[in-house]
């Protein structure tokens, strides 16, 4: 297997350098199910960041983006259970994609409750406000 960083993923996921970009489509179509890419959580949720941030893409073109990255046989998304579930409530609920993993790795990591500050990750993503 070979790890993939965030910049790689947008390269491939915008096309938007020439170079770095075509660099990055070889790279990522050369894996096989025999031998995938692999991508780690935290480069899952840094490419949710600069695509809705930096680029400006809606909910839809990220949640899309994702979804590729998980239904793709030539790589492994680590936590790839957790990344759909928080992808699901993203979606679905208009959470936001950074506090529905937080909430559902700490649900697996064993945790009944996750606490926060922040209403809205109370409200969409599950998390439970500190009194």
């Amino acid at each position: 297997m070979t790890g993939l960083d965030t910049n790689v993923l947008v390269r491939y996921v915008m096309q938007d350098d020439p170079r770095q970009s075509a660099r990055a489509t070889r790279l990522i179509e050369s894996f096989t199910g025999e031998a995938p890419g692999f991508v780690p959580v935290v480069a899952v949720l840094e490419l949710v960041w600069v695509l809705s941030g930096g680029y400006g893409l809606g909910r839809p073109q990220v949640a899309a983006a994702l979804e590729s990255l998980l239904r793709s046989k030539e790589l492994v998304v680590d936590r790839a259970d957790l990344v759909a579930q928080a992808l699901a409530r993203f979606r679905d609920a208009g959470a936001d994609f950074a506090d529905t993993l937080i909430e559902r790795i700490a649900v697996a990591a064993g945790c009944p409750v996750t606490m926060t500050f922040d209403v809205s990750a109370a409200k969409a993503a599950g998390m439970t406000l500190v009194p």
